[in-house]
């Protein structure tokens, strides 16, 4: 018998491929546009959500494409790029996601590179818990639910449980975890109130004014190498390779730096 959870994330693959069909525009076997502009869909990992946003806009404004974006997990994203979804960029926030997709043939092998380094933080709203030294302190009296990305299909939630893990309190707080289906959603539970903590991305840390945070050192983890690449059924392919340079180049280096990302090739911007 399939089980509820398997039908709904179908259920949920479906419904966002039917939308991302009706409110872009595609272009046409012969190369035109259904609409006035050639308007490219970019899936990407949610811890990018403020920096894309700001990179997409400059890009709209400065191209002669324009760029809408789904936000998601890696994982659930890389099902809809394996489903056929009308994708045309895909950007994860790991390299394994990428890796699957390029050996089926689904991306455009040249075009697939590592764009970021990602950071993980413990983030706290909860003035009485206020910053805490390091992720062996989640073990205490004072913390009793602790939010990580789901690492079933969030690579920030595998860096979270790996961070916990090399604390020494994987183990003792169990049945303090709740998972978010991605990083954003994560950061969500600790803003309600649902959780007293939460592991997430440096980057929706820095996006908002309010909560405590400490940064995990990066040694308690294992690299988190965001990577992207151009899906091999886009229609529009040179929309998408303007949108891969636009994130590469020095301007978009420098947006994805305010937000606490780093580079493979140890660059600042």
């Amino acid at each position: 018998m399939m089980h509820w959870t398997t039908i709904g994330r179908a259920l949920s693959i479906l419904v966002i491929t039917l939308i991302m069909a009706g409110c872009v525009s595609r272009e046409s076997d012969d190369g035109s546009s259904s609409g006035d502009q050639v308007v490219i869909t970019v899936a990407a990992a949610s811890d990018l959500i403020p920096a894309f946003e700001e990179i997409g806009e400059r890009f709209n404004e400065e191209t002669d494409y324009e760029v809408e974006f789904t936000f998601g997990s890696s994982g659930l994203l890389a099902q809809q790029v394996e489903a056929g979804a009308p994708i045309d960029v895909y950007v994860s926030a790991n390299e394994a996601y990428v890796d699957e997709l390029n050996a089926q043939g689904l991306l455009i092998e040249e075009t697939v590179q590592a764009y970021a380094l990602g950071r993980i933080v413990i983030w706290s709203l909860d003035e009485e818990i206020g910053t805490l030294p390091d992720v062996s302190s989640l073990d205490s009296p004072q913390i009793s639910r602790i939010a990580i990305g789901n690492p079933d299909h969030a690579p920030y939630g595998v860096a979270g449980r790996e961070a916990l893990q090399s604390g020494g309190v994987w183990d003792s707080v169990q049945d303090e975890l709740v998972l978010g289906s991605n990083i954003r959603e994560t950061l969500q539970y600790a803003e309600s109130g649902n959780v007293d903590v939460a592991i997430v991305a440096l980057s929706l840390a820095l996006a908002i004014d309010e909560g405590h945070w400490t940064l995990i050192p990066k040694e308690e983890h294992e690299p988190i190498v965001q990577t992207l690449g151009i899906v091999a059924s886009t229609d529009n392919e040179d929309a998408a390779r303007t949108f891969v340079e636009f994130v590469m180049n020095d301007e978009g280096r420098s947006t994805l730096s305010n937000y606490g990302f780093e580079f493979p090739d140890g660059g600042d911007s």
